[in-house]
């Protein structure tokens, strides 16, 4: 039987299914401190187990994004506010290459801050 966070990957559609797949895996392969859990309701990611960011599919646009908890606190071309007060989304177009250059300078910026 498959676990939540198992269920939640397996049941999404092509290609946003191998799009989460190689996030999840990028994510936790990030760091040793970065853990996946199964929190409202999606994948949520902890950092020295305080929450980080986690998995989510816009409503509106039916795009796949990366929201970072502490998000306000980090300054990157690519992370959109969107009316939210504290957190910032990472957009991803699951047709498409991720973005891991800039992936890459989100996560950095955002590890500082634990």
């Amino acid at each position: 039987m498959l676990s939540q966070l198992d269920n939640y990957y397996f049941s999404k559609p092509e290609p946003e299914q191998s799009c989460l797949l190689f996030l999840r895996s990028f994510l936790l392969n990030y760091s040793p401190q970065i853990e996946e859990h199964w929190k409202y309701t999606t994948a949520f990611f902890t950092y020295k187990k305080k929450l980080f960011c986690y998995f989510s599919i816009s409503k509106k646009t039916n795009k796949l994004y990366i929201g970072f908890v502490d998000g306000n606190k980090i300054k990157h071309k690519k992370l959109v506010e969107e009316g939210r007060k504290q957190i910032r989304v990472f957009y991803i177009d699951a047709n498409k290459d991720v973005d891991v250059k800039s992936l890459n300078e989100i996560l950095k910026t955002a590890v500082k801050l634990y």
